[in-house]
């Protein structure tokens, strides 16, 4: 439990920091922290959606993401949507890998050549999101 109370303290320090709500670098933030099991990684990633598009998005992610994540060992920690004005069209997540070398080896190796998850990208023209953020 301490370890996610200390993902959480360096969220909300990265967004003190930045005076904004968000991390707007192109690459997805991370942190370590150490559990019961050793040592995970954690990652920030968000996705804005082209206008109208935010729900679209979300079914995506219901119906087919969340499916592939579970099915090559990325674990969802928590997903949300913005309530200001000036975000309400982004997905926030936080995923976490054993550690840093599994994620390459599930994101990077996996699920990113999965074509499952190919077929899905192919078919995004409902949600156009811009994952730059």
């Amino acid at each position: 439990m301490q370890s996610i109370h200390r993902l959480i303290l360096s969220l909300a320090i990265l967004t003190l920091a930045r005076g904004q709500a968000i991390a707007a670098e192109s690459a997805p933030a991370s942190t370590t922290a150490t559990s019961s099991s050793g040592t995970e990684l954690f990652e920030l990633r968000i996705y804005t959606a082209a206008p109208g598009k935010l729900e679209a998005l979300n079914k995506r992610f219901r119906e087919h993401t969340l499916k592939l994540f579970e099915k090559h060992g990325i674990r969802s920690v928590a997903y949300w949507t913005a309530i200001d004005d000036k975000h309400q069209d982004r997905l926030f997540y936080i995923v976490a890998y054993p550690d840093k070398e599994s994620r390459e080896r599930m994101l990077v190796n996996g699920i990113a050549k999965d074509p499952e998850f190919l077929k899905a990208v192919a078919s995004r023209r409902g949600w156009e999101a811009d994952n730059r953020h």
